[in-house]
């Protein structure tokens, strides 16, 4: 090991270009959540990829209808089973198939626009990039690196989060590469987050020549839909954001069917959202509402652990020449398991970019380079 192995770090031929390249590559093979033969292609490249660089390569089947997963171990001399560092990340997207059609793989001056190269295939092909450039250099890291790559985040990890929990406790130190925060910053906590399935259960009728014998579920739902987003505060949200309903156009509906999401920064405010949610009631008594539970991410709050290791990673930060705050963030990720372990847990330090989720996904391409460089240098020096 270097006596200054951060500078070593800053010596590393990183090319800005060919990092772009093998993102594009990977950005090119579309992976949503719900498609577990998209996500198992896209596995099937990353476990390449790894493979290639000398780590041995476990696949671990999904289930509950989810893709596969992969866990990549590299040779260290620490002995084996040692703790070391994980590199958890997500290949599963929420852009459906086809989505390439409507954001292709395009570059417009210091932006590259795509599905998902933001969220999270970017942060994600940064760090193996890192993992890359030591290994050729033949800098030795303090401790052994695991990369795990999971399948089913974009939906709350359910089918996974049993795999990450056992994986992390084996580890002294969790790197999540998500997305910087807008500011470029890093993630040193996270909000608590619920799901809720909702269904509302009618009468149908005719909806032309006996409407009024009808229930409508629709409706019922509607009235629902207004309450539950008439609770949100500045301690616990929710947000009604899917909502299905009716096979006819002229038959009063059945059924109706909506997703919620509920948000809070303390554990107890969204304990207590839950509460209200799983207390709902129809306003019709000819319409049953029912309300189930569904993933939910604990929240996690940082300690001095993480803030040293957040530390150290804006000491790399600005030998490299650029700044990095540190925040609690709303929007889940698989670090508010780990972080809620009280395992040292860093986020937020994939890419910069903007428009995630949406048809104006993007990185801003000389971001590359800079939070590789971090992440190497967090590898090379986090003990």
């Amino acid at each position: 090991m270097p006596a200054d192995p951060i500078a070593a770090v800053l010596d590393l031929p990183f090319d800005q270009e060919a990092i772009l390249a093998g993102l594009c590559h990977w950005v090119a093979c579309e992976s949503p959540t719900w498609d577990a033969a998209a996500v198992d292609r896209m596995m099937d490249i990353a476990a390449r990829d790894l493979a290639l660089l000398g780590a041995r390569i476990e696949r671990i089947p999904g289930r509950m209808g989810f893709g596969g997963c992969v866990r990549a171990r590299f040779p260290h001399s620490a002995p084996e089973g040692a703790p070391g560092v994980l590199v958890l990340a997500h290949l599963d997207t929420v852009h459906p198939v086809g989505t390439l059609q409507k954001l292709p793989i395009r570059r417009e001056g210091g932006r590259c626009y795509g599905p998902a190269i933001l969220d999270m295939k970017g942060g994600t092909y940064i760090a193996i990039e890192a993992i890359r450039q030591i290994l050729r250099a033949g800098l030795a890291t303090p401790l052994p690196i695991t990369v795990l790559l999971t399948s089913d985040e974009e939906v709350g990890s359910p089918s996974t989060r049993d795999l990450i929990e056992a994986e992390a406790a084996r580890h002294k130190v969790v790197l999540v590469p998500e997305p910087a925060r807008p500011n470029g910053g890093v993630v040193t906590g996270r909000y608590a987050i619920a799901r809720f399935n909702l269904r509302t259960t009618g009468r149908p009728s005719h909806a032309g020549s006996r409407l009024s014998e009808g229930r409508s579920a629709i409706r019922e739902m509607c009235k629902q839909v207004i309450a539950i987003e008439g609770m949100t505060t500045e301690d616990c949200t929710f947000s009604v954001g899917v909502i299905h309903g009716g096979q006819w156009v002229n038959c009063v509906a059945t059924h109706c069917d909506a997703e919620v999401l509920s948000m809070a920064k303390r554990q107890a405010d969204l304990d207590a959202g839950v509460a209200r949610m799983l207390a709902l009631k129809s306003t019709n008594p000819d319409v049953t509402l029912e309300v189930t539970r569904g993933v939910t991410r604990p929240v996690w709050e940082a300690d001095e652990r993480v803030m040293a290791l957040y530390r150290q990673a804006r000491s790399i930060a600005n030998r490299i020449g650029f700044d990095i705050e540190h925040q609690s963030s709303g929007g889940g990720s698989d670090g508010n398991f780990t972080g809620a372990m009280g395992i040292p847990t860093l986020d937020g330090l994939g890419v910069a970019g903007a428009g995630a989720h949406t048809l104006e996904e993007h990185i801003m391409v000389d971001s590359l380079v800079p939070r590789a460089k971090m992440f190497a240098g967090l590898l090379v020096s986090v003990e």
